[in-house]
């Protein structure tokens, strides 16, 4: 077995009076789902779709975006991305359907910057409904590759050819679901 690449083995965490008093359930909460959702396909496209409540678009803001991701974990750390402070509620921006996330990695040169925004970008694709376009870039001057990391996470036929790469699946779940 070939030995993993640490990039930052000593990130700094940062724990918020919130996490501490709730991250336990957060943890239970976001293991219980999966990538893949099971059953039906929430969004429906039949012809019935015209007499439900698409009309009524819920609106949705920064916290409850920030509320999606900071229970996803670093690939490489058992920390969250919001202790690790790499997502944070300021780097959320909305406007009309396009929700953009900006997120910070651990270190310049991070090699789990993919990853990270990837992880990001399925747990938002999972719980948005489909009009909301989704803008996932690392913060600028953060990453020595920013462009490169920026190319690959907007590009759907990137991002799908990625999912479908087991191995790249089942550690994006782990993200998702966390570390027992």
């Amino acid at each position: 077995m070939a030995s993993v690449q640490i990039f930052n083995p000593n990130p700094t965490v940062f724990i918020s009076p919130s996490a501490k008093a709730s991250a336990a359930s957060r943890h239970l909460q976001a293991a219980k789902k999966s990538l893949w959702m099971n059953g039906p396909e929430p969004r429906s496209t039949s012809e019935d779709s015209e007499t439900d409540d698409d009309d009524e678009e819920e609106a949705i803001d920064q916290e409850e975006i920030f509320d999606l991701i900071r229970k996803i974990y670093d690939p490489e750390h058992p920390n969250t991305l919001e202790e690790l402070r790499v997502v944070s509620a300021p780097q959320i921006s909305i406007e009309k359907n396009t929700v953009k996330v900006e997120f910070t990695p651990t270190v310049p040169h991070c090699g789990m910057s993919t990853l990270i925004g990837l992880s990001i970008r399925v747990r938002l694709i999972r719980s948005l409904p489909t009009r909301f376009k989704l803008d996932i870039v690392v913060k600028p001057g953060s990453h020595q590759s920013e462009h490169a990391v920026n190319k690959q996470l907007n590009d759907k036929e990137r991002v799908a050819a990625a999912l479908e790469n087991p191995a790249l699946v089942k550690t994006v779940e782990d993200c998702l679901s966390g570390r027992d």
